[in-house]
């Protein structure tokens, strides 16, 4: 009598973890989220460098504050200033962050 491949595969799996705990343990962290530990840290190196962040940063709020200066909105405009200079400290203290970790 054949198994259904359900079970078939319910059966790989159980011998597999009884001969092989790495194996095991690597199939039992499959199925968790992925959380933001130290080797996870170390495992993927982040791609983007700081003037390429905070260049894109610079760049989409130039955009929208050139549509408020044509609109002539100066309410927008100051706005604005103020959120581009708030995003840009954020952005440097969380690439100030990742650079200490990337250090370790």
């Amino acid at each position: 009598m054949a198994l259904p491949d359900k079970a078939r595969r319910m059966m790989i799996e159980r011998v597999t973890r009884l001969f092989d705990p790495d194996e095991a343990a690597a199939a039992a962290d499959f199925d968790r989220p992925p959380r933001l530990t130290h080797s996870a840290l170390e495992a993927f190196r982040m791609s983007r460098s700081r003037d390429r962040i905070l260049t894109n940063l610079e760049e989409m709020y130039r955009e929208a504050f050139e549509r408020a200066k044509a609109s002539g909105d100066p309410a927008q405009m100051t706005a604005l200033d103020f959120a581009y200079r708030r995003e840009q400290l954020y952005f440097e203290i969380l690439l100030d962050v990742r650079d200490a970790l990337e250090r370790r």
